[in-house]
């Protein structure tokens, strides 16, 4: 064809170095012409195809196939063909053609392989495996490993060298290497860990406050670990911090089914004392402690009696107290609240006396793990907790505010006025 084109320029007067540049030129356009007629035609064909095929078929990786455009990158290698087969008509440069089309070749085959991997790991996620055992880093692995091999070759295809001579050369620098690669690496060997030691998951709330990060893990890959925080902004972690710190997973509060509630009031020292007749008869009158009440009254009166006890000072004997019918109160409360999990440690404790008074410390666990609905359940009883204080003679510490000042001054001037007068 070379020829031909060459002797029809000659019989048009044109002779020397302008027919060989003309014929290379024409040369040059024909190619291209024949390379984007037959790219077009092939991804119309293949692509229309597969479209039907997949339309057709109830799997999904043939779609999955298509969204990620894997057959698009690989028909890209249908011009490179076409060029490394008409490479012998451009005489002297055949060579470099057809290295530079096989080194086009190489390379549009790496960017295919690199969607094919981002297909297999888009299929795996759909099985529920996929939350336990993620393989994003070890395929980010495959890819590296891919993309330095390719890269290999090509050099060693534009230099005529072999790929082992610079495999050879590549080991001589493999300190460089590994200074390079540090964070792959690192990042391979905590994906390892952070995979065979359960560690972590998708969809895994987790909290690490040095990296500002308390919310939900949205992606495991080679390098990092993207958690998305409740108020939405995506917090990135290195792969190996989470190996190498410590980080809080509640996996186990939301597999156990329960969330724990672990918070105190403090009762004014100074209110606490005796329960009187007249209280204990109020309190049986409380459904909740009708029959703690009851039984306790009946305990205490036989063991006064059989020790001789002498009931007209309280301080002889046993009694019960505000605070102790108050503790037993909450405990029937919380024992029969539709939200707290029967399962897990219920406790209501009295705890070490403060400055700021005695504290009754509930501790139990919400049967909802939702954070929305634990917070309104925990606001739910402790809402309830201290509007009944009142009704067993007990007050809630707290530190003077401006309303209690203003009305200590107001007392104090109304006494004033009335000693003057």
């Amino acid at each position: 064809m070379v020829k031909l084109i060459k002797n029809w320029l000659e019989s048009q007067g044109i002779g020397g170095k302008w027919s060989v540049c003309l014929t290379n030129i024409i040369m040059v356009i024909f190619v291209i012409l024949i390379s984007w007629i037959l790219y077009i035609i092939v991804k119309r064909i293949l692509i229309k195809s597969m479209e039907a095929f997949a339309a057709r078929s109830k799997t999904k990786w043939d779609d999955i196939l298509l969204k990620n455009k894997v057959f698009e990158r690989l028909i890209r290698i249908v011009p490179a063909l076409v060029v490394h087969a008409f490479a012998p008509a451009f005489g002297s440069y055949q060579v470099l053609i057809q290295r530079i089309a096989f080194c086009y070749i190489i390379f549009i085959i790496l960017l295919a392989l690199d969607k094919l991997l981002d297909t297999v790991n888009d299929i795996y996620s759909n099985f529920e495996v996929s939350k336990v055992r993620p393989i994003m880093g070890y395929l980010q692995v495959l890819k590296i490993i891919a993309y330095v091999i390719g890269s290999i070759v090509i050099i060693g295809i534009l230099l005529n060298r072999s790929p082992w001579f610079l495999l050879g050369s590549i080991g001589a620098a493999s300190a460089v290497l590994l200074l390079v690669f540090q964070n792959s690496i690192l990042g391979f060997v905590a994906g390892i860990q952070l995979t065979s030691n359960n560690m972590v998951q998708l969809g895994d709330w987790i909290e690490m406050p040095k990296y500002g990060a308390d919310g939900e893990v949205k992606e495991i890959s080679l390098h990092t670990v993207k958690v998305q925080n409740w108020d939405k902004p995506i917090i990135t972690i290195p792969s190996y911090a989470l190996v190498s710190e410590s980080f809080k997973n509640w996996k186990g509060m939301e597999e156990a089914g329960g969330r724990r509630i672990k918070r105190s009031i403090c009762i004014d020292i100074t209110s606490v004392k005796f329960c009187t007749a007249e209280m204990l008869e109020r309190f049986e009158h409380i459904q909740y402690i009708k029959e703690y009440v009851e039984d306790k009254k009946k305990e205490i009166e036989s063991y006064n009696e059989e020790n001789g006890i002498d009931s007209t000072n309280m301080v002889n004997g046993r009694h019960l107290t505000n605070i102790g019918t108050f503790r037993a109160y909450v405990e029937s409360y919380i024992k029969n609240h539709p939200k707290i999990h029967k399962g897990m440690t219920r406790l209501v404790r009295q705890l070490e006396p403060t400055e700021k008074g005695i504290p009754i410390e509930i501790y139990v666990f919400v049967n909802d793990t939702v954070w929305a609905n634990y917070e309104a359940v925990q606001a739910d009883i402790f809402d309830h907790i201290m509007a009944v204080i009142p009704e067993f003679d007990l007050r809630i510490f707290q530190n003077p505010t401006g309303y209690d000042l203003k009305n200590i001054q107001m007392e104090y001037m109304h006494g004033d006025s009335a000693g003057k007068a």
